[in-house]
């Protein structure tokens, strides 16, 4: 019987995968209510906008039928003026009185994480399980295929087994079958660093000036960032911190919603507020991760004045983020600054900068820094900071 051996490969014309109405609204919704930094309304109007230009919608599927969708999904949820309450909170589940807005709830908040995640990191490929080696074997928890000879101490799920057992064959033979300790095999293993990160974003008003919108992709790497370490790398740690005229920390899941103010940049500020979260930390890997595209122009006097000057660097503003420099350097904690700006007297700064701390700086604009910060988490994950 004759066989058929034809083999190939089958080509066709390329079919978007199938994706519903709401499928295909919800991405387009998540874009526009990261720009809009967590407000529902503007989002929906420019939504509908885009409608109108685009027909994204049609009779069977409108933008009302969509929040419905979004309401009924629990990514949004209905908040009434008057009575402060929420659906159902009134007599026999009826809604309570007053003007109704939406907000969006923590379900959306880490969907827009993970989507940041998918779009920045997505072309990048996960290593191993997910906790950096530091490239020094002994005892630890990642087994890297090595055996060697068992010695006291070593933990009794390291031992292998098979090999053990093995061992014994040869040295003892079949007919008087026994094990002893110098039979015995053990598989080594890498020990895996953890690492505390602070994530430093810059939210002064040059963030916004223009006519570029710098704030949005700064956000979107530190939603990606904490959604890449939360679930990724458990064990490590990730605080996030903005400055402006002052520095103060902020929750994850607050990012969406991060806006610039009318600031100056109080880099000082932000390093100091930084270091004082690493101090707390008992892991010994630290670092700092500064996002920022303009220049340090603010610091606050000890009198609590401040001392402001935005024309070219101010060399008293300037010598304190040397001085802070210098002093993370001797906390073992390095800095890598993103410069977003790309001023020469700016980079000469940032360059002094970071001499001064031994640490690391890209200079970036706004394509590819997700990438960047990405690569540079997972290269300092494999090493020990000491």
């Amino acid at each position: 019987m004759a066989m058929n051996l034809k083999k190939g490969f089958r080509f066709t014309s390329y079919e978007a995968p199938d994706q519903t109405p709401f499928e295909r609204l919800f991405e387009i919704f998540q874009e526009l209510i990261t720009h809009t930094s967590g407000d529902f309304d503007e989002a929906i109007d420019w939504l509908r906008e885009l409608d109108k230009e685009y027909g994204l919608t049609d009779e069977d599927y409108t933008i009302d039928d969509f929040i419905e969708d979004l309401k009924r999904k629990g990514y949004i949820r209905e908040v009434f003026e008057d009575g402060g309450g929420q659906i159902g909170d009134g007599e026999d589940g009826e809604q309570g009185g007053g003007r109704s807005n939406f907000s969006i709830t923590a379900k959306l908040e880490r969907a827009l994480r993970q989507r940041a995640l998918d779009q920045i990191f997505g072309k990048l490929k996960r290593s191993g399980s997910g906790n950096h080696r530091t490239g020094k074997s002994g005892r630890g928890d990642e087994h890297t295929g090595d055996f060697r000879e068992y010695r006291y101490g070593d933990a009794l799920e390291n031992i292998s087994m098979t090999e053990s057992l093995k061992n014994a064959q040869v040295n003892h033979g079949v007919d008087a079958f026994m094990l002893n300790e110098n039979d015995l095999v053990v598989e080594d293993t890498h020990h895996k660093a953890q690492m505390s990160t602070v994530l430093m974003i810059d939210i002064s008003h040059s963030m916004i000036l223009y006519g570029e919108d710098r704030i949005t992709p700064a956000k979107k790497v530190a939603m990606a960032l904490a959604e890449l370490i939360t679930t990724w790398y458990p064990k490590d740690t990730l605080d996030i911190l903005v400055f402006g005229n002052d520095a103060w920390p902020i929750p994850i899941k607050d990012l969406p919603y991060l806006k610039v103010g009318p600031y100056h940049t109080n880099t000082v500020a932000g390093l100091q507020l930084a270091m004082d979260m690493l101090r707390r930390k008992r892991n010994t890997n630290k670092q700092i991760f500064m996002i920022t595209d303009g220049k340090p122009s603010c610091l606050r006097l000890p009198n609590g004045d401040y001392y402001k000057n935005s024309v070219g660097l101010d060399d008293y503003i300037v010598e304190k983020c040397y001085a802070m420099a210098q002093q993370a350097r001797k906390l073992h904690i390095p800095i890598t600054t993103f410069m977003i700006a790309q001023d020469p007297y700016l980079m000469q700064f940032v360059r002094e900068f970071t001499q001064a701390n031994k640490g690391k700086a890209f200079y970036t604009g706004l394509k590819g820094l997700g990438e960047m910060i990405f690569e540079d988490y997972e290269n300092n994950r494999k090493k020990r900071i000491k």
